[in-house]
């Protein structure tokens, strides 16, 4: 009793996108989901009702922008405006996957830097504080001028793979581009095992496709854990996980935060090389997307020890370390 009373002034709601963490985040938390409600008009206009008193409390919002990506950023925007209006001490967005984080800048001429703008969009809102989890781009975090605390989840999925007693030099993490090479060093130091990269050219035609090139690094007998940020149609991840494959990898399993899924991706995955693919619940799968070859683990331990930390004014950097589960 004395835990929720300590928290009387802290609010934390749930949109549309992220229900089922939001409950497991308040029950960690030990308060009660605020009430709200979301319904959108026959035009396609949403309208954000909030159905109990936050004069005075620190309100966060938990969504992720994922898939229907505008409408789920509209709701976090009229949700702000609503809880600014209704004299909300602060506002925090908890956001475990951030939506157009990979168009973080100019890539060719006349393009928008959308991630940006998405930025701009939050604090003009009225957004306080962000809580985030692996954006694409790290330096999204300099796209805005308030607090953006900016979590990581490789160590859950570190400590998933070291129960399984997938560590030391019979196993190698590898990442699947350039880019990715730093998240999947700390995923290596966690299990003490080497690295090795897949070099890979980007076909220009077409979106969300890519060419697997050649491997750097030794994979022959080795059993693999491919890491990446996030896993859209699927296409780079499987491409490389059967590259792996045909370069003598023994076992192959693929590990990412935010499991886009889009498209063709189970069907990807499926027929590919990939034994077991390792999710965060950043953003909803439901039960007929979760294939026998998908293992989700529940980020709630680490974004309700976050909330709490930023409720109470204490650091959030030792959630930040590797050794952090």
């Amino acid at each position: 009793m004395e835990e929720i009373m300590s928290y009387t002034n802290l609010k934390l709601f749930a949109l549309s996108s992220n229900q089922e963490l939001a409950a497991k985040v308040a029950d960690k938390i030990g308060i009660e989901l605020g009430r709200s409600s979301v319904r959108e008009f026959s035009d396609g206009e949403i309208q954000v009702n909030i159905e109990e008193s936050i004069r005075g409390h620190h309100v966060f919002i938990l969504q992720s922008t994922s898939s229907p990506v505008n409408d789920n950023l509209m709701e976090i925007l009229i949700m702000v405006d609503a809880l600014k209006r209704a004299s909300a001490e602060t506002i925090n967005v908890v956001m475990p996957y951030y939506g157009y984080a990979r168009q973080d800048r100019k890539a060719r001429s006349r393009e928008p830097i959308t991630s940006k703008l998405v930025a701009n969009m939050l604090e003009v809102a009225g957004v306080d504080r962000l809580l985030t989890v692996d954006l694409h781009a790290p330096q999204i975090q300099g796209f805005f001028d308030i607090p953006v605390d900016h979590l990581m989840g490789a160590p859950l999925i570190a400590d998933y793979f070291d129960r399984a007693g997938l560590t030391g030099d019979d196993v190698v993490v590898v990442s699947p581009d350039h880019g990715g090479v730093t998240r999947a060093r700390k995923l290596a130091q966690c299990l003490k095992t080497p690295i090795a990269i897949i070099d890979k050219r980007r076909s220009v035609d077409k979106m969300n496709t890519s060419e697997v090139m050649n491997i750097i690094g030794n994979v022959e007998g080795k059993t693999c854990i491919l890491i990446d940020d996030m896993i859209d149609t699927a296409g780079t991840i499987c491409h490389a996980a059967d590259a792996l494959a045909e370069a003598g990898a023994t076992n192959v399993f693929a590990s990412c935060t935010h499991p886009v899924l889009s498209g063709p991706a189970l069907d990807n995955i499926q027929k590919s090389a990939i034994e077991k693919l390792v999710v965060l619940d950043t953003i909803y799968l439901p039960e007929e997307r979760l294939i026998d070859k998908i293992e989700q683990i529940s980020i709630a331990d680490l974004i309700s020890e976050a909330i709490i930390r930023s409720h109470e004014k204490r650091p959030l950097s030792p959630l930040f370390e590797m050794g952090h589960k």
